[in-house]
């Protein structure tokens, strides 16, 4: 099974693009997108015609911000996020048998203090609702922008933007802590520690083209996954957003 995760930084703006072009070759199982920017009733009627049998959406309250969808190929129950308010459209929950499959756009701490408040709290309340489906025993598959690049080697400048939110020791050790109650990081279990590997580029000074980058967007699967876990990738080559996507192949 292909799953791929994608913060598209606008729905209608992909769509107006073409950027959906590459499912025919990639066909992903399950596709997950985050900050899709629109409500329900204006989701563009062309993802309605690309293959999916199941289509989800979180929309935010404030209009043109947020959101997130979540197209699949196979039967889920979904729900909107559980753990906290989310009335900015962040979370989508999705069971089938013993998994449970979260696409989540985290929030982004850069505005102020009180944002980066904010995320931190986000952050440690899903923490504490995994270990709860944890203790169910569940497994789990995280996907979406994380917002936070883990280590050093995941950014291209990490000594100048260590006190940038998205970079904060506060923000890396949260990573750490997911890690310890027995998640993986799926890229950096299948790639090791490759270079250059990003999923995020600034739309300033020619960042992409350059490779002046960030990955922030990830698959965490619970310990008991490991072992179904066949591949991990960053599909760099695709465009039309400042994020590309990134996907996993599991066995489930």
């Amino acid at each position: 099974m292909k799953l791929i995760s994608w913060n598209v930084n606008g729905l209608r703006a992909v769509v107006g693009k073409d950027g959906f072009a590459w499912l025919d070759e990639i066909k992903p199982d399950f596709l997950a997108l985050q900050e899709i920017k629109v409500k329900q009733s204006d989701v563009p009627s062309e993802i309605y015609n690309l293959g999916f049998d199941e289509i989800s959406t979180n929309s935010g309250e404030r209009a043109g911000y947020s959101g997130v969808m979540s197209m699949s190929k196979f039967k889920t129950s979904s729900f909107k996020g559980q753990f906290f308010d989310d009335s900015e459209g962040r979370v989508l929950e999705h069971h089938f048998g013993d998994i449970v499959l979260f696409n989540i756009y985290f929030p982004n701490g850069q505005k102020d203090d009180e944002r980066l408040e904010y995320k931190m709290n986000f952050y440690e309340a899903f923490l504490k609702y995994c270990d709860e489906i944890l203790a169910l025993n569940k497994h789990i598959i995280i996907c979406g922008d994380v917002n936070t690049a883990h280590r050093e080697i995941d950014l291209k400048n990490p000594k100048a933007n260590s006190k940038t939110s998205g970079f904060l020791d506060i923000e890396r050790e949260w990573i750490d802590k997911l890690l310890s109650h027995g998640f993986i990081d799926t890229f950096r279990h299948i790639n090791g520690d490759v270079l250059d590997a990003y999923s995020w580029w600034s739309y300033r000074f020619n960042a992409r083209a350059k490779n002046i980058g960030w990955r922030i967007d990830y698959f965490f699967i619970s310990s008991g996954l490991k072992d179904k876990l066949k591949d991990a990738f960053i599909l760099d080559q695709i465009t039309g957003s400042d994020h590309c996507p990134v996907g996993i192949e599991i066995e489930i």
